[in-house]
Formats: C-alpha cells, sequence, structure tokens
C-alpha cells in the first residue's frame, strides 16, 4: 500500500521539482548572475594620494561615463574633430608605463565598473594638472595641482559633441575598431551590452549637445580656461539665447590647488575669481560638478581623499627648475613689500595681508568685467537650491562686485596671468595694459625664465599649432591691475628686481 502511494506521489514531486526549479531556483540564479554582472559599483582606487588625484573617482562616471572602450575609440572614429592625434592634442597628460606605452587613460580620467561596464569620465586633474619644459628640446614634468595650462576644455566638450553627430558613432564602426585595439568584450558585450551601450551614449551626448548649443556659439576659449558659470546655467536650465549678451564669452582660467588649508583658517577667504564663495568644501562640491557628479551620485568618500591632498599640498619651487640671483631678489623683497603684500600676502607661504582673500571693486582694479557679469544674482538664488535636503546644502553663494585678491603661492606656474589669462608673463602685466602684448600665443609648455611665463611668441610647438590669443575679443581684455599702486610705473631696473623675487614664491 505504501509502495503504491509512493508511486503516486512520485511524480506529483517531480514535477513540483521542475515548477521549483523553473519558478524559484532559476530566475534566482539569473538574478543572481545578472546582479553579480550589472549590480557593481566599484571605482579603481588608488592607495597614493597623488595617484588617487590623477586618476580616482569623485562619482561622476555614474551620470556622465563614457563605456571604457567607447572611450578609446572615439579618436579613431571620429579623428576629423579633433586637432591631432588623440586626445594628446587637446593638450591631456599621458604617463608612461614601464614598458614605455602610455598609460590608456590620460591624467584627469577615472576610472569606475558600473551596471556592468568599466566608464571613465575627466576627475579633478584634467583641469588642474599640466607640465613645464625647461627647454624645447627637454622632456616635460607634471607638476600636479597648477593649472591645465595647455588642455583644451572646449575643444574637449565639442569633439564628443560632434562626434555624437556623426554617422561612425554606431556600433557598425565602434566595435570593429575596439576590436582592432584588442578590446576584450565577451559574447553578451558584443551583441548587446556595447550595442545598447553605443546607441544610449549617442543619444545621451546628443542631447547634452542642445543643452549646451551655446558652446559652439562662444568665441574659442584656448587651452587652460574654462567658462564657468554659464556651463552651470545649463544644470538649472536657464535659457541660454535669452541670457543678457554681457553674460557670455566669460571664460577664465583655470587656478591652482596648493595651500588650501591657508585659504581656509584661520580666516576663510573668498573664492573663485570673484570671491563668490568663502568655504572650500563647498566650493570644492560645485568644481565637482564640472566632473560629472551630481547629488545623488558624488562620491564623498574619494572627494574627501583629494580635500585632504589638496590642504597641504605645496608647489615644486621655480629654483627646482632655474636658478634664482638671490641678491637681486632681495632688492625685490622691499619693493614687494611695499606694492603687494597687503593684498596677497607676505610670500608664497605666508599669507597674511589686510586684503588677502578679499574682494577688490571692479572700478578699482579695472580688469575685464566679463567674468564678473557672467556670474549673476540669479545664478547664486539657484546655486542656493543645490544639495536641497543634504547637510551640505549650499549655503555660501553670493553675487560679489569685484574680483579676489589671491595669495600667490606657486606664482611662477600660473601664467598667464590675471582671472582671464590675458597678460603672458610677470614682467608684461608689470608694464601698463596699453604696452602689454596685444595678442599673443597659449598652450606651450616650455618656460622663459626671464619675463617669468610660458614662452608665447611662437606660433607652434612640437609640431602643434598653438592658440591665438587676441586681447581684442570680448571677455579676453588685458586692461587693469595698473597704474602706481599696481607697480607698473616702477623703473625697468625695479620691475626686474620684483620679478626676480616673485621667483622664490
Amino acid at each position: 500500500m505504501n509502495e503504491e502511494l509512493e508511486q503516486a506521489a512520485s511524480p506529483w514531486k517531480r514535477r513540483f521539482i521542475v515548477l521549483f526549479v523553473l519558478t524559484v531556483a532559476l530566475p534566482l540564479l539569473i538574478g543572481l548572475i545578472l546582479q553579480r554582472r550589472f549590480g557593481t559599483d566599484v571605482p579603481v582606487d588608488y592607495a597614493s594620494p597623488t595617484e588617487h588625484f590623477k586618476y580616482g573617482s569623485t562619482g561622476g562616471e555614474h551620470e556622465m561615463g563614457f563605456p571604457y572602450w567607447i572611450w578609446r575609440a572615439l579618436p579613431e572614429i571620429c579623428p576629423q574633430y579633433l586637432p591631432g592625434k588623440g586626445y594628446q592634442s587637446l593638450g591631456m597628460i599621458y604617463e608612461k608605463n614601464p614598458d614605455g606605452s602610455d598609460r590608456d587613460v590620460p591624467i584627469g580620467t577615472s576610472k569606475r565598473r558600473y551596471q556592468g561596464i568599466d566608464r571613465v569620465f575627466v576627475n579633478c586633474a584634467a583641469c588642474h594638472t599640466s607640465t613645464v619644459r625647461t627647454a624645447a628640446d627637454q622632456p616635460p614634468t607634471v607638476v600636479l595641482g597648477m593649472p591645465a595650462a595647455t588642455f583644451n576644455m572646449k575643444g574637449f566638450e565639442e569633439f564628443f559633441f560632434r562626434c555624437a553627430a556623426d554617422p561612425k558613432f554606431s556600433k557598425e564602426y565602434i566595435l570593429p575598431e575596439i576590436a582592432r585595439q584588442g578590446g576584450d568584450l565577451d559574447l553578451l558585450d558584443r551583441t548587446l551590452v556595447y550595442p545598447v551601450a553605443i546607441a544610449i551614449m549617442r543619444d545621451r551626448v546628443l542631447a547634452l549637445a542642445g543643452r549646451f548649443d551655446w558652446v559652439f556659439k562662444q568665441k574659442e576659449w584656448g587651452p587652460g580656461r574654462v567658462d564657468t558659470f554659464n556651463s552651470a546655467k545649463v544644470i538649472f536650465n536657464f535659457p541660454m539665447a535669452h541670457l543678457d549678451p554681457k553674460e557670455l564669452d566669460a571664460p577664465a582660467d583655470f587656478p591652482s590647488l596648493w595651500r588650501q588649508r591657508q585659504r581656509k583658517e584661520p580666516k576663510e577667504m573668498q573664492l573663485h575669481w570673484d570671491g563668490n564663495n568663502t568655504t572650500v568644501e563647498e566650493r570644492n562640491k560645485s568644481a565637482a560638478f564640472g566632473t560629472g557628479t551630481t547629488p545623488p551620485t558624488i562620491d564623498l568618500a574619494r572627494i574627501k581623499r583629494v580635500e585632504a591632498w589638496i590642504m597641504d599640498a605645496t608647489p615644486p619651487s621655480f629654483g627646482d627648475f632655474f636658478p634664482v640671483d638671490r641678491k637681486l631678489a632681495a632688492k625685490g623683497a622691499p619693493i614687494y613689500q611695499q606694492y603687494c603684500a597687503a593684498c596677497h600676502g607676505a610670500s608664497g607661504s605666508d599669507f597674511t595681508g589686510e586684503y588677502v582673500g578679499q574682494v577688490v571693486p571692479l572700478t578699482k582694479i579695472g580688469t575685464d568685467r566679463r567674468r564678473l557679469d557672467s556670474y549673476s544674482y540669479t545664478l547664486a538664488v539657484n546655486q542656493a537650491t543645490l544639495y536641497a535636503g543634504y547637510p551640505w546644502r549650499f549655503t555660501h553663494f553670493t553675487k560679489t562686485h569685484g574680483y579676489a585678491n589671491m595669495p600667490l603661492d606657486g606664482l611662477w606656474l600660473r601664467a598667464p596671468f590675471l582671472h582671464n589669462g590675458s597678460v603672458p608673463s610677470l614682467r608684461d602685466l608689470l608694464e601698463p595694459a596699453a604696452k602689454r602684448p596685444r595678442a599673443f600665443f597659449r598652450g606651450n609648455d616650455v618656460y622663459d625664465p626671464v619675463k617669468v611665463g610660458f614662452v608665447s611668441n611662437r606660433p607652434a610647438a612640437n609640431g602643434a599649432k598653438l592658440f591665438r590669443f587676441d586681447t581684442t575679443v570680448s571677455g579676453n581684455g588685458n586692461g587693469g591691475h595698473e597704474g602706481k599702486a599696481y607697480g607698473t610705473d616702477l623703473s625697468a631696473a625695479e620691475k626686474t628686481a620684483l620679478v626676480e623675487f616673485l621667483k622664490t614664491f
């Protein structure tokens, strides 16, 4: 009897097992496989704080990241939209592997495994790292924290916008190029993941291009500059076509990042060129928008690692690259104390001074006003909504009416000078505006130790054309910071001594 019952139950038992496998176990297994494949969110990390600064993530790959192999393929797919070979032609810096080959991504680019794909996007170092050469035939030295004097941000943006609109931005062209470069895509990547990713990236970049259409209508920025706050207006969906024209064409130089602690302690300085914020951490989170982060996706832990490094990072000294005439510099020291110290600090490491970190009214400083006008009261109000609901909601942005007096640490590496980079050298800055170069070339990393600035009188370097900077173009004015109070009336000998002293900063 029991045997008959067991035989009768066994088909139902088998059916139950099959049903359980099909409806529970198999979907669970597939779910676990998919979760393992597409549910990861793992950035590439670096133990060294400097390596993290160069290649670590800020979280921008979540929203803005390009699939790694698409990033690699695009310069070969759309070379006509680049000024030369690869991302190097935009001024991005590739370090070498031990075998002498280039690293797979340039400095200022991070990588993160997210939703089943390795993604890359820019980080802080893209705008705050450059190279210096002591002569045209000498190798470049990478300097972290200095303004990215060779990086063409506008060209970088336009490359992706134009490439996305090109018919070759398709799986039919990109997948073969990935294979040619040795891309290790598996069957699922080749047949599903990357074809879908290519289509999504094309649509997203084209949608972004529509919002950033104003970029194409701007006058060229040139390397080392960015129109920071007009880009911010896009985040808030400002009607860019209807802005007051005086707010446009407002590119400014990338700043340096050294000695941030001294800009915070013992007293907070007014930050950004126009002094529109007084909190280093809030300024950093604002800058992180430029690396693709958003309030839900920002990687605060890894940004804090960058913050910790820049707090006490110091610039290399001029004397590490070129000799300094100490006797002549000593003659320049009292001239500096008389004309410069109150606004710019006692030295390159001592920021004490009555007006250091404070805004000087435009009516007094007299420099080009476009960058100041581009940051409007309306934008400041909108920025106060950023990170709403978070403990670090923005509360310190404000509209000012001038430009902030900056400390001069690493001054020699911050050429060209003034907020818009309109004066090529320190020696030129000590001349009245009428005697400053009306046009010069930007983007060279060969240094002129006499005038204290990058070589700017040659139209090409290393076989590549340099950017001709025209000071008559709107936003590029080289006037201001002149007159007796600013040292432009000093004798030639006094100016030479002052410049020599400034080499010690």
